[in-house]
Order: structure tokens, then C-alpha cells, then sequence
């Protein structure tokens, strides 16, 4: 039985190459469409593009089965003759190529085509099938039969999930007569899909996937995608063995009713993906497996804690695989992104981390990373090892008890925001003005340095009787708040000199920097040492193994894994003596055990 789903009319390379160079020509002539027609511009190229790839697969199966129609209420503009004939050149091409990877290129070709309001609002990104395949591999691990599960995938896209799904479970069955997988298949694949258009893509793509099983059978695939909103599904029955997806992501306002039904997993604002997660628990029965692409972020961020405690609770992760460089992986895509495996009801031990990346031929590279225990307050950050030489570390941490608050520190956020408070901003200093300090002051080698040459960057600050809170007259640590993991260092930070604030008697600080405070009268651990350890290699490795996103939040440096107070005096007489920066390093990793390695 041929699962493939490629009809090799093309040579594979000529084909991906003809598919690439003709959508970055739509993409150009498409350019100019007017926003309000989009949408409807987007939907009819991708309708000729999969026209022309069905009638190229049909001519070479000798079957002429008919199309599906696209959704009768989708609106279709019409299309100039030259984008037309890139599109019919973009169908021919996709032919040669295995369906997952058509249906890969099709699907982004649609994503980019319409308004960026529209794929927000469905967090629509399509997933590559390198990434598919390997959580779908990462499932068979933990458990899924193919031959017997029910799957859901809740946010299904245009397929991208299912296709495969659906050739793993008639593989399972290859044995059987055609009709036996395919009559099985009909009964346990399940997708939900709020864009009706996107819903019949992936109908298209599952057509062209089981072709040659449903030409064995002598029968169509019904359909296994609902359109629908899944946030406003309740489960029925027992429940699914797998629920899989690449579910959407970003800022959601949820209705009064939806936050009510799943106020267990809330804590202030709501991300789509964080809800679609609590939604996968419930369609999941007692044992089965949940097998999701998402943002790393909830694995610190505060926004995330009580879905952490929820997870924790009901289905806490079995393995992760951490993506290396996204933009080697995804198109359009800026945050960073890991793969999880969840079992529900399953046991809190050790997890298995994993690092992948992109190989040049689209494959996936997986490395070892180590493993991971969940924290005993699952709510707290969960501490990861996100390379194989950070395990021995995660390990030496993992028990530290002390925190900021144990070193008598507090963390905020610069209070100005300027451009809220651009009529105060000043050139130069005078009567009843302030040094406004910005990131840039904090320079990368850890000092403090009273700087503003940044565009739109001024450096003095008048307030205004109503802006006397943005003013401050306490020393403290000041870190930069924003920083990405390529960076050589996550944490850069730097003491505000008390000397600095003597001399001009007070400072602003702006809301790029968050600002390390003693919380009540004299810290246990002078700031000059705090700011050195902040600053260390390895301290810097023990935050990466926190945070997932490029913001520094307050949240994640409260988390962060300590010393005990008592044992950073030996950093305070290094900093006193004005010890070198290596050995000043020396002494922090003696702290840690002996450093990240």
C-alpha cells in the first residue's frame, strides 16, 4: 500500500525550487491588494493552486475523482491572468512533492497572503513536517497505538497534523483489506477548524494522503473536520487517546462565559494557547496523551503559573524537545518554541529534554539535553536544561532554596514609560531635573555608565506634580529587560552607584530596566556582589534554564535559584579588593558547584 501521497510528477528538488520562486512571485504581485479584499484574494490563489495540484495528481492516478468544493459561504476575488498562471505553476509543482510538504507550502503561501489582522485573530502558523513527524514520534514514545486511538487535533489548520495521523494509523493497518483502516480511520480522526477555508484544505490535503487507500477501497474519505469554535466544545464519551496540534497563540479576550469555563487555568491576561491547552485536558481521557507545539513561555512566565499547576497536576510533561534557532524552522516565526508530551494522570519524575534543530535538508537533529523534575510548588518556573551541557547544572541547582527575597531584594519595573511622558523629557540638566536613565546605561560589561544616545533618548527628566512617582532615591541593581537567547549574555546587569543618586538626588528609571531593590532597610548582600552574580557565566546559564521568552521578567529573576546569603561575603571582599573579572567568575562557580559545564 502506497502512503506516500506523491505523485513524483516532478523530480522532487525542481519541484520544491519551482513552488518557492512562484509563491515568492505571488506573494510580490499580491503585495498591492487593498486590506479589505485580502482575504477573499488570498482564499481564490490558494483555490487555483490546489485546483491545479488535484487535477495534477488525478491525471496521474488514472482515478478523476472530483475536487472537494471550497465552502459555499467563503468569499473569492477574482484573480488577475498572470497571478492565476503562478498559481496553476505553484498546483503542478506541488505535485511532485510528498503531500505533507505540499500541504506545508500551500498552507503558508495562504498565511501569508491574508490581512495580518485575520491571522492573528486565528494565530494561524502552519507547522513544518519535520516538526510534525517528530511529536508525532515523541507520541509513539509515550504510549499512542496508531492502530486503536482516537485523535483530536483542536486547531487541525489545513492539516498539517492530521494527514500524517492519518497515514501512521492505515500503516498500523496495512495488512487489512482497504476498507478495514480506512472505515477505522473515518471513526477515530477528529479535527476542530474555526476558518472554514482552512478546514477544507485539510480535507483536500487528508484526500490526497489516503489516496491510494481509498482508491483500494473504492470509497471517498467522509469528512473528519468539523468548523467550529473548540473553545465553545464540551467533550463527549470517554474521551481521546491523543490530542494533538500546533494549537494558535497570542492575547486573547475572552468572553465572560469562556472565562468562566476555564478560570481554572487563568491567571490575568489569557493566551490562546495556554487556554487551548486547558482545553486538551479536557478532551483527553484518564491515561491518554496530549502532544503539543507552543511558545516556551509558560514555562516561566507569571501569566502561566496556574496553568503550570494545572499541568503539573493532571498531566505533567513526559519529554520536551526544545527548538534551537526558530528561524531555521518556522516561517514568521519570533518566539521561541518547544514540543511536549504530556501524559494525563501521569507521574511527576523525571521528564526527558531534548534539543533539536534543522539540518539543511529540512530534517530534524535531536541532542540529548538531559532531564528535569517538576518543582515542588508547580506553579514556581519550571527548571529546564536547555542544552546537554546545562544537565549537570539543572542538577546542582535544582535544590537551592535561597531566592532575591532571602538576599532581602525585591524586583520592579523602571517606572517611565516615555513616550507616556514625552513633554517632561529634557536636553540638559536644570533646577527640579533628573538623570533619566535608560537601558543603554547598563553597558554589557556590567558597569553603570549615565548615557542617552539613542534616538529619541533624552537624558534629563522634569516631572510634573502628578509624576513625582516615577522619581527614585534608592540604590539598587539595575538589569535590562529585554534580551534574546543569541545574546552572550541573558542577564546584563549593573549598580546604580549610590554616589550617582547623592549627586543628583534622585534618578528616573525607565521601564526597559528592572530595577533590584532592598525590600526593607539594609540587604544581606551588598549590591556590588548581587550585580556580580547577576553578571556570572553561570548564573546566566541558570536563567536560561528559566526563561522563555526574550523579556527578563521580575516574575523569573524572583525565581532565580541562589547561594545562600551568607556564602556571597567572599564575592563582597573580591569586589572590595577590585578582584578581576575571572576571578571574581571563579569564585561565583565555586558557589554553583563549579560552574555550568
Amino acid at each position: 500500500m502506497n502512503l506516500t501521497g506523491g505523485a513524483g510528477v516532478l523530480p522532487e528538488p525542481l519541484a520544491r525550487t519551482i513552488v518557492e520562486d512562484a509563491a515568492s512571485s505571488v506573494r510580490k504581485l499580491a503585495s498591492s491588494v487593498r486590506h479589505e479584499e485580502k482575504l477573499n484574494f488570498a482564499r481564490a490563489i490558494v483555490v487555483g493552486v490546489v485546483s491545479a495540484y488535484w487535477k495534477e495528481l488525478q491525471a496521474v492516478s488514472d482515478r478523476g475523482w472530483s475536487l472537494r468544493r471550497p465552502p459555499s459561504d467563503v468569499g473569492l476575488a477574482s484573480v488577475p491572468e498572470e497571478i492565476a498562471e503562478q498559481a496553476e505553476r505553484i498546483g503542478i509543482a506541488a505535485a511532485g512533492l510528498d503531500v505533507l510538504d505540499a500541504g506545508y507550502a500551500i498552507g503558508v503561501l495562504y498565511t501569508a497572503l491574508m490581512p495580518d489582522r485575520f491571522r492573528a485573530r486565528l494565530g494561524a502558523y502552519y507547522t513544518p513536517p519535520a516538526l510534525c513527524e517528530r511529536l508525532l514520534d515523541m507520541a509513539t514514545e509515550a504510549g499512542v497505538d496508531w492502530g486503536s486511538a482516537r485523535v483530536l487535533d483542536p486547531a487541525c489548520g489545513g492539516g498539517a497534523f492530521l494527514a500524517p495521523v492519518a497515514r501512521r494509523m492505515a500503516a498500523s493497518l496495512k495488512d487489512c483489506d482497504a476498507r478495514v483502516p480506512l472505515e477505522s480511520i473515518q471513526h477515530r480522526l477528529h479535527g476542530f477548524e474555526r476558518d472554514p477555508f482552512a478546514a477544507w484544505m485539510s480535507q483536500v490535503f487528508l484526500d490526497v494522503a489516503l489516496g491510494d487507500l481509498c482508491g483500494e477501497a473504492g470509497a471517498r474519505l467522509r469528512s473528519v473536520v468539523r468548523v467550529c469554535d473548540s473553545l465553545e466544545q464540551a467533550p463527549a464519551g470517554e474521551g481521546f487517546d491523543l490530542v494533538v496540534g500546533n494549537p494558535p497563540y497570542g492575547r486573547i479576550t475572552l468572553s465572560p462565559e469562556l472565562r468562566q469555563k476555564f478560570r481554572r487555568s487563568l491567571f490575568g491576561h489569557a493566551n490562546l494557547y495556554g487556554v487551548f491547552t486547558d482545553l486538551a485536558l479536557r478532551f483527553t481521557r484518564p491515561g491518554g496523551v496530549i502532544a503539543y507545539v507552543t511558545p516556551t513561555s509558560f514555562l516561566s512566565g507569571e501569566y502561566f503559573k496556574t496553568l503550570r499547576g494545572l499541568l503539573g497536576r493532571e498531566a505533567p510533561p513526559a519529554s520536551i524537545d526544545f527548538i534551537g534557532k526558530r528561524k531555521d524552522v518556522f516561517a514568521d516565526v519570533l518566539q521561541e518554541t518547544l514540543l511536549a508530551v504530556y501524559r494525563r494522570g501521569g507521574d511527576r519524575g523525571a521528564g526527558k529534554v531534548h534539543f533539536i534543530s534543522a539540518r539543511p535538508d529540512g530534517s530534524i537533529e535531536r541532542t540529548t539535553a538531559g532531564a528535569f523534575n517538576l518543582p515542588e510548588n508547580l506553579d514556581e518556573p519550571w527548571l529546564m536544561p536547555r542544552t546537554e551541557a546545562q544537565s549537570a547544572l539543572v542538577r546542582r541547582v535544582d535544590g537551592l532554596p535561597h531566592r532575591l527575597a532571602d538576599y532581602g531584594y525585591t524586583v520592579s519595573t523602571g517606572p517611565l514609560v516615555w513616550n507616556r511622558h514625552k513633554p517632561s523629557l529634557r536636553d540638559r540638566p536644570g533646577k527640579g531635573r533628573y538623570p533619566l536613565v535608560w537601558a543603554e546605561s547598563v553597558r554589557a560589561e556590567g558597569v553603570f555608565e549615565f548615557r542617552a544616545e539613542k534616538r529619541n533618548h533624552k537624558p534629563w527628566f522634569e516631572p510634573k506634580v502628578n509624576e513625582r512617582w516615577v522619581v527614585t532615591d534608592a540604590p539598587c541593581v539595575l538589569l535590562q529587560r529585554t534580551t534574546a537567547k543569541e545574546q552572550c549574555r541573558r542577564l546584563i546587569a549593573a549598580e546604580l552607584p549610590a554616589a550617582f543618586i547623592e549627586e543628583h538626588g534622585a534618578v528616573v528609571v525607565e521601564n526597559h530596566l528592572n530595577m533590584i531593590k532592598p525590600l526593607n532597610g539594609a540587604p544581606r548582600v551588598a549590591p556590588s556582589a548581587l550585580a556580580v552574580l547577576l553578571n556570572s557565566g553561570v548564573v546566566d546559564q541558570v536563567f536560561r534554564c528559566i526563561n522563555g521568552s526574550v523579556a527578563v521578567s521580575a516574575y523569573e529573576l524572583e525565581a532565580l535559584p541562589l547561594p545562600a546569603p551568607e556564602e556571597v561575603k567572599e564575592i563582597e571582599r573580591l569586589v572590595k579588593r577590585r578582584a578581576t573579572r575571572g576571578t571574581l567568575e571563579g569564585a561565583v562557580e565555586r558557589l554553583y558547584g563549579n560552574g555550568a559545564g
